[in-house]
Order: C-alpha cells, then structure tokens, then sequence
C-alpha cells in the first residue's frame, strides 16, 4: 500500500492529492469515514477536466477506494487503509507530503485526540492486547477461508497426528477413555490399556463384524465387541459399527483430515446442551415485539427442536438407545417475577415440539426489587450477571443431573453468562453473537462517555471482548460479520483495535484468522414457514382471519389505519419498533414516493400501537417518528399499522396471506446481522427486498431470487421497489418466477437439519482439541478473568450502585 501512495506521489495526481486534501479540511468534520470519503471524492473529481480517469482509473482513485478513514488534525492527514479484508494500515500524511508508518498505538492516541480525551501528562491508559495468545496458535493464511476454522483444523490436527504420531495417538486414545453417561462407559473400557492394544483391538474387530450381514442389530455382537474392550457407541448395526472402527484404524495407521472430521463427528459425546439467552421476555408465546424480544427468541427455540432431533437420531444410529439415553436441552433465561400475562414468571416450561426442551429461568438476585421484579433492558442488565451465572449453576447441575456436554451462549449477556458457566464447569463453549452492539451504534467506541447513562458500551464491548477470545470456538451467520465484505468492516473484524478514550485501549482485540470461528447460518421452521402455494396445509379459517386484520378490521386497540383501497399490492414488513429496524425509514420512503402510494398499500406489523404502553425508550421515539411520518405525508388510507404480538402459526399464516395478494417483504433495517425474517418471507414464496447493511448479502443473490436496498438512500428505495411492480405489471409471470427461486434458495442452504449437524460436529471437533491443548489456554483465560475482575466487575458495581438509587 506504501507503493501506491507513492505512485500517487511521484505522479501528475500529486497535485490532485493536494487539491483534495485541502477540499478535505473546507468541511468542519476532522473524521471521515468511507461513504464520506467516496462521496467528497466523487464531487471533487467531478469538478475536474479529466473527471473519468481520475475517478475510475487513477492512482489515487485505488488509493481513496481502500481508504477506510481519515483523520485530519493541525499538521497531518491519517489515512486509516484497509488494503484486503481483514487488515488495516494507517499512514500520516504530513504537508510537505512526506509520508509516514502510524503504528495502532499512534493510531489509537490519535483518535483520542480528537475526541479530547488524550492525557500524556496524566500516564497512559490500560492497553489490551490479546495477540501473544495466538501466536503459538494455529492460524489460517488466506482471508476466503476465515470461517472455515473447522476444516483448518482438521487438516492441522490430522497433520499432527503423522507428523508426531505417539503423542497425538495417544491423546486420541486418552480422548476416547473419557467418553461415559450417567455411569455407563462409553466406546472403550479399561480392557484396552494402551494405544497399541487400541491398534490390536480394532483389527481384531473388524474381523469379527466381517462375519456378520451388514443390518445385523448391535445386540447381536455387543458382548462379544465387550470382550474385546469395545462399549456402546460405536453404532447401532454391524456395518455402523465397522463403518467406525474402520475410521479409526485409518486414523490409527494412516490420518487424514477428512476421515478425522468424519470420526470425530461420529462419536456420540454430546446428550446435554445448555443454551443460554438471559434478557429480554423468553417465552413461547405473547413475547415476541416486546423490547429486546425478537429473531434470538424465535431462533434458539427453533434450534432446540433442530439439536434434540439430531440428537435423538444420532443416540439411535450409535446404538446408544440401548442404554436408554434420552438428549436434554435446555435454555437457560432470566425469571421475571412481574411477567405481564407471559410464563416468563414459571421456573420451568416445556418447549413445544420436544420430547426432552425446556426453558429454565432464574431470577436476578433482589438487589431493588423495584427493577429486578420486572423486565429490565439488555442495556442494563450487566451487574446481574455474575451472580446469576452463579445461582444458575445450582439449578442445571440438578436439572442435567450433571454438567452440560456443550453450552452456547447467545448474544453479548448470554455469551458472557456462558463464559462464566463454561469457566467453572470446564465445560466446552461456543458463542453467538446475533448482533454486536459496537457496529450498529456509529462511533459508539470513541464517544462511550457521552452514550454511558443510556447504553453502557463500556460493560458491553467489554464483556464481548471477554467472550469472544474465551470461547472454544464462535459461530457466524455469515463471511461477512466476521470481517466484512471489500467495501465494509465486519462486526467482528470492529474489534481488531479500538479505544474507550479514558479506560483503555485495545492493541489486538481478537485473531480473525483464528480457527475458532466458523460460518454455521440457521435455519427456518418448516412446520411453521412454508410456501403460500401449499394451501392444502393451510387453514382456511385462520387465512380468512389473517386477511380481515391486515386489510379490513376496525379495532383501534389493535390496528390503525383503514385503507381506501385494499386491493392494491401489499408492501409488508415485520419487526420491533426500534431505531436499527428502520421501519419509520421504509414509512418515510413510502411517504416520499407517490407513485409507490398510487400501486401499494404498506403493512407494518410492529410493537405497540401507544407510547404510554411502553417502557423502551427507542421504541418510544420510534412510535412517535411514525406518527409524525403518517401526518407529514398525509398517509392515511394508504398504511395499516398492526401492534400485535402474533401467536408462530399466525407470524406464518401471515407471509402466506401476503404472497396470496402478490405482496413483497420489505427488511429495510440499517443493519442486520442475519435476518431471520428474510428467510422466512422468502420460504414463504415472498418476493424479499433486503438490506445490503449485513448478512442479507450472504441469502439474497441480487435480481436472482431477491433484492437489494440501501436504507439509507430512500429515493433509491423507493426506485427498486418500483422497477420491479412495472417487470410483473409488464410480465405477470416475473413475481413468480422470483417466488420460486426465493423458496428453492432456502430448502437447498438454510435449514435446521442443516445446522444442528453441522454445530454438533463443530462442538465434537473442538472438544477434542481443547481436550488436547487445553493447558495452552489456561494463559489466556486468567488474562480474561483479570479483565472481568479490574474492568468489568467495578463498573458494574458502579451502574448497580446507580440501580439500587431508583
């Protein structure tokens, strides 16, 4: 990247360089980011004689195409450059055009200047770097395979099992000893005493099961595989149980990382999984549009249904069930005493759809009952954690009559809460991030001080800081939350180095390239999503009833809006009334847009329909916003506003009344991690307008079964949706053709079969290597529990103190 600068440099664009940069420090902001950068570039090259060589094809137009930030203090331009994903260099620029190297620390001290807050003369501040961590860790090389840690992993464990065979053999056959339930050993027993007898006994195996036809039951042959040192586990036919033993003579004699995966993945190591989702209103019903109550509630659920029927099935194909192994899930939330009609109050609540799923709360400890007596926002929940953590133990250890298998946490409270449970039961962890605060909320990191009383950044971008790096391995939607795309920064990739101006400084926040994360996308309830086309599934009389309260129904409590023409093409969109959501941004687009009012109707479905109903403060202003919308542009007739929680059957019911109207979906968020609403409209058979904000990136292929929208641009919003009413007034045909490609995108790559095989094989394989490195990590978690002990745990006890005030 310095030989571009230099290329600029040491050509005739040195003097538009200049140009610019004075052009730079006309406007008042002395921090840019890239779309600013872009577009100042652009205005500025339009004034020039040579305007489309210098903007397509010039030296400085790669250089400010790769330019992320820029930093414009009294004697230097900071040029912040992210040259590939996943990696940034920062460079100053000084007036006479020398340039020069800005290290992070530089980088970091700069920023604070700007904001004020850099003391030299005071001492330094707290600097956090996790970097010497991973330095003896494997890392992947090249930026496409971020996301594939698994397959990395494999190919380097395998590659360690040849290249050292001894060691690695024998943690292998220490690795399978573990392995029991409830009393029961599993896989091998105390008759194998060493990993060359292991060697023997496979063999031996083999040419007993040789003998047998390939469906012949495990009863048949299971005293005799006894004999030999082989328990339950192994499968539950004679030709599962080779297909197994044969992997790992193969890995014995000969590894391979395919055939390790396939091995490890097999083994039957997992019955208890823990999931843990503290905030918010978690429950089955009348929860979700509550504050902090959405997509997170409706996917955990749905992956507990997907992982107990995966787990079920892999007892049975193990042969396991003659044991009488019965999978446990649970998902572990806060108990809300003033539970507002929901069950969020009950201890325990069985989840729909499963043998053995349940919700277990626990409540926050009755510092003030005042507040941990009702639901309290996830933005200020941080000095319940620990000592929740800490009671929630006591209760899974009686309700699992152990410890969990696997413990998931989810989002920034429940991964810490799943930190904190992992730390203390050794057991294996992964996180889900769903959202990171950091990326949604724009220089949330630089200006923490001025956001504190509202949002308490400095608990949470800590406590992600803590969870990511603890945990065993991270679990992504998509490539691009975890570094982004070439034109955006990913939510993980935010991280990497940052100030808290005044609290510390983060060198090295966490490894991208670390084989940790890995890309595993959710999947959508099939039972409860469907395509509009199967009518002979759906019921006649919930449709009738769906249609009536989209288009028709006159009950004020629960709708406003009356349309002048119910007839006219749906644009329909569902989500929590809340600034990221945007929903008053797609009103505000539709307001501005006449000819969109002149072919469409717009469905909100979304929150409370009244202020004074609510306690959030965002969604507060957000019902506000729309009804100031609804007046300016003088939308009634032209807008139904639903403030109804639906039941799942009828959040489903209702895409499918949509698609019966030749409707679309709008998901007009200003960024979306995922977008569980996407899939389900899509499957749906709803032509889907997305956000190019996020993860839709990754579902959607543009103009194929879906389309883009840049929320932020209203004008081009409104142009997209609007192209696509003339293709199907044009060719009626054109919305069933993007109907159907929408569906076959979802069956075909996000299903919960999909996913729960793909999380249980993730948790196998890393079991198996923080079984072996685990003394490599023991460093790095201390490192973490001091910053839970000197950061995180005084300025919770700070907003606490602030708590027991109110």
């Amino acid at each position: 990247m310095t030989d571009l600068i230099q290329d600029v440099l040491n050509s005739d664009e040195k003097k538009n360089l200049r140009q610019f940069a004075i052009l730079l420090r006309q406007s008042e902001k002395r921090y840019l980011l890239r779309n600013e950068i872009l577009n100042t570039f652009h205005d500025y090259c339009k004034q020039q004689a040579n305007y489309e060589h210098l903007y397509h094809n010039s030296y400085l137009s790669k250089l400010v195409y790769f330019t992320q930030e820029i930093i414009l203090d009294s004697e230097s331009i900071c040029l912040v450059i992210r040259p590939r994903i996943a990696t940034q260099k920062a460079y100053r620029l000084l007036d006479d055009f020398t340039v020069e190297s800005v290290s992070i620390q530089e980088l970091l001290d700069l920023r604070d200047r700007l904001v004020n807050r850099h003391h030299p003369q005071e001492g330094g501040v707290l600097k956090i770097d996790f970097q010497p961590f991973y330095d003896y860790s494997p890392v992947i090389r090249d930026p496409k395979n971020i996301g594939k840690g698994v397959a990395f992993l494999n190919r380097y464990l395998s590659s360690k099992l040849f290249y050292d065979r001894r060691q690695w053999q024998d943690a292998l056959f220490n690795f399978l000893h573990l392995h029991h339930y409830k009393g029961h050993q599993l896989l091998i027993s105390d008759r194998i005493q060493t990993q060359q007898q292991l060697s023997n006994r496979v063999k031996q195996a083999l040419t007993l099961l040789s003998h047998y036809p390939a469906d012949t039951p495990y009863e048949n042959f299971r005293w005799e595989l006894q004999n030999l040192g082989f328990e339950p586990g192994w499968g539950n036919t004679a030709d599962r149980v080779h297909q197994s033993l044969e992997m790992l003579d193969q890995l014995i004699d000969s590894p391979d990382n395919q055939v390790l995966e396939a091995f490890l993945s097999q083994i039957p190591m997992i019955f208890r999984i823990l999931l843990v989702s503290p905030h918010g209103w978690f429950g089955q019903e009348g929860v979700l549009g509550r504050p902090d109550t959405g997509g997170q509630v409706v996917y955990i659920l749905d992956q507990v249904k997907g992982l107990e029927k995966q787990l079920q099935e892999n007892i049975e194909q193990t042969g396991l069930d003659v044991l009488g192994i019965q999978p446990k899930v649970i998902v572990l939330t806060r108990l809300i005493p003033n539970s507002e009609g929901t069950t969020c109050n009950q201890r325990l609540e069985k989840i729909y759809g499963t043998s053995n799923g349940w919700i277990l709360r626990v409540p926050f400890r009755d510092f003030n009952p005042k507040l941990t007596q009702n639901w309290i926002s996830r933005f200020e929940i941080w000095p319940y954690l620990e000592t929740f953590a800490i009671d929630a133990q006591k209760e899974l250890l009686a309700e699992f009559q152990g410890k969990p298998d696997l413990i998931v946490g989810n989002y920034t409270d429940g991964n810490l809460v799943a930190f904190l449970l992992a730390r203390r039961m050794n057991v294996t962890h992964c996180i889900i991030a769903h959202a990171l605060e950091k990326s949604k909320y724009l220089f949330s990191n630089l200006y923490w001080q001025d956001l504190e009383d509202k949002y308490h950044f400095s608990l949470q971008f800590t406590a992600d800081l803590m969870a990511m790096n603890a945990a065993n391995f991270i679990v992504s939607s998509t490539y691009q939350e975890i570094v982004g795309t070439p034109d955006s920064i990913g939510q993980y990739e935010s991280y990497q180095s940052f100030t808290m101006p005044d609290l510390y400084h983060v060198v090295s926040g966490i490894e991208l390239f670390s084989p940790k994360f890995n890309i595993v996308p959710p999947g959508v309830n099939e039972d409860v999503y469907f395509p509009y086309t199967r009518t002979e599934e759906r019921k006649l009389s919930d449709r009738q009833r769906l249609e009536d309260l989209l288009f028709t129904l006159e009950d004020p409590t629960q709708v406003f809006g009356k349309l002048q023409d119910p007839n006219k093409r749906p644009i329909f969109s569902m989500a929590r009334l809340d600034r990221i959501k945007n929903l008053t941004g797609l009103a505000e687009c539709f307001g501005k847009s006449k000819e969109l009012q002149e072919h469409c109707n717009l469905i909100l479905v979304a929150g409370k329909l009244r202020s004074e109903d609510s306690t959030d403060h965002e969604e507060i202003s957000e019902i506000e916003k729309l009804y100031h919308i609804i007046d300016q542009y003088n939308l009634h007739g032209k807008i139904r506003w639903l403030g109804v929680r639906l039941p799942k059957g009828d959040s489903g019911e209702i895409y499918r009344v949509i698609g019966d109207r030749r409707g679309i979906f709008v998901q007009p968020a200003l960024f979306e991690a995922f977008g569980l609403t996407i899939l389900e409209s899509m499957i749906s058979g709803l032509p889907t307008f997305a956000t190019r904000f996020g993860g839709p990136l990754e579902i959607i292929q543009d103009k194929v079964n879906g389309f883009y929208i840049n929320p932020t641009d209203q004008t081009e919003m409104a142009d997209i949706i609007l192209e696509f009413i003339a293709k199907c007034n044009h060719d009626p045909n054109y919305w069933n053709e993007i109907s159907q490609r929408s569906i076959e995108r979802v069956y075909s790559n996000y299903t919960w079969k999909i996913h729960t095989n793909r999380l249980l094989s993730l948790a196998k394989i890393y079991s198996f290597w923080n079984y072996t490195s685990q003394e490599q990590r023991e460093d790095l978690l201390r490192y973490i529990e001091l910053q839970f002990h000197m950061i995180y745990k005084p300025r919770a006890k700070a907003l606490l103190d602030k708590h027991m005030q109110q």
